[in-house]
């Protein structure tokens, strides 16, 4: 008896002559099999789907001082492109703790780096919030020589549709890092009132038009279950007042924002992290982290100014480190990166 053939199963198919969908994106999804596509991709300054490309990666191992032989953590290993650069420059003998809420990913990654060469005396994984990150002494005591937290959300998040953290992908509003827990950005704006919205706004990512949003999205609530929904609210609402396309986009990406950070408890984790890493590091350890908008760089500011004063730090740095103009051309979403680092006493 002759065994039937195997069909092969056919790529997605997709109108005109490049796909716009991401699940569409055959190519830049198999980043190994088309390295060529996915330079092309890069030279146009664009993040090829499902991949991040990590930011000011130079300047963070400047900052940090890797050596061989050292230990540190990276608080939020998303794709892993900081980690396997650390990785190469502290072997051998170094070790790395690789932190992540979000459970998707992190298996992906943890695959990624141990095909690098990267096995489990040098590279561990742990699921959990960066504000946890004293539970890492339990295997390692003595402390690390050096702490890294980049506080951007990956651009396999920001891709993805179904995580629901992009407008311009039609999706439920999710945004939760870690999404098998906790309250969905649709489940906070029903239980929201005008007040909460109007700060949460104003706080989280200084919007300007906080309180006319926060109406708006209020009296429409159904239509702002969805990410397309919200944003066509946002813009319709904001197009009666006169506003340029140009300054309603800004404003969508900011209500985006200050409701990510709700729901995530972003700040909260960030302030708990920030009194935490004094006790993580060795005499003489190095941390870095690297913020995405001013309420961000204002914590992590404060807290090192502060530790500086008390002598905890010995030194920090005065004035954030930009990415370079190449860098921001290469990788537009790096454009508002700031690096801020600290070395412990």
């Amino acid at each position: 008896m002759t065994e039937k053939p195997i069909k092969k199963k056919r790529r997605v198919r997709y109108s005109g002559t490049h796909p716009r969908k991401f699940s569409e994106k055959y190519k830049e999804l198999n980043p190994g099999k088309y390295p060529d596509e996915i330079e092309k991709v890069k030279q146009r300054g664009q993040t090829p789907a499902g991949m991040h490309l990590p930011i000011c990666i130079r300047e963070i191992c400047t900052a940090l001082e890797l050596k061989a032989g050292m230990s540190g953590i990276d608080c939020t290993l998303g794709y892993g492109g900081h980690s396997s650069v650390m990785l190469s420059r502290i072997k051998p003998g170094g070790k790395l703790i690789g932190i992540d809420v979000d459970s998707e990913e992190l298996k992906k990654t943890e695959d990624r780096i141990s095909k690098q060469g990267f096995d489990e005396s040098m590279f561990t994984t742990r699921q959990m919030n960066f504000s946890e990150i004293k539970e890492c002494l339990k295997s390692t005591p003595e402390g690390f020589d050096f702490i890294l937290a980049d506080l951007g959300v990956s651009s396999m998040q920001l891709d993805t549709p179904e995580r629901g953290f992009s407008y311009k992908n039609p999706a439920q509003l999710d945004l939760r890092l870690d999404n098998s827990s906790g309250e969905t950005a649709a489940e906070l704006l029903l239980r929201s009132d005008v007040d909460s919205l109007t700060n949460m706004f104003a706080e989280n990512s200084d919007e300007p038009h906080a309180a006319l949003l926060a109406k708006a999205i209020l009296q429409r609530q159904t239509e702002c279950m969805t990410t397309v929904g919200l944003a066509t609210v946002i813009s319709e609402s904001l197009a009666k007042t006169g506003a340029s396309p140009s300054d309603i986009k800004p404003s969508i990406q900011r209500v985006f924002q200050a409701l990510r950070i709700d729901v995530n408890r972003e700040f909260d984790s960030l302030d708990k992290l920030l009194l935490a890493i004094p006790e993580c590091l060795k005499s003489g350890g190095r941390v870095a982290i690297l913020t995405f908008h001013s309420g961000e760089d204002r914590r992590v500011k404060k807290s090192f100014k502060h530790f500086t004063a008390e002598g905890v730090y010995s030194e920090c740095v005065r004035r954030p480190i930009r990415p370079s103009f190449q860098e921001q051309h290469d990788n537009p979403r790096s454009s508002c990166a700031k690096l801020r680092w600290a070395v412990k006493a």
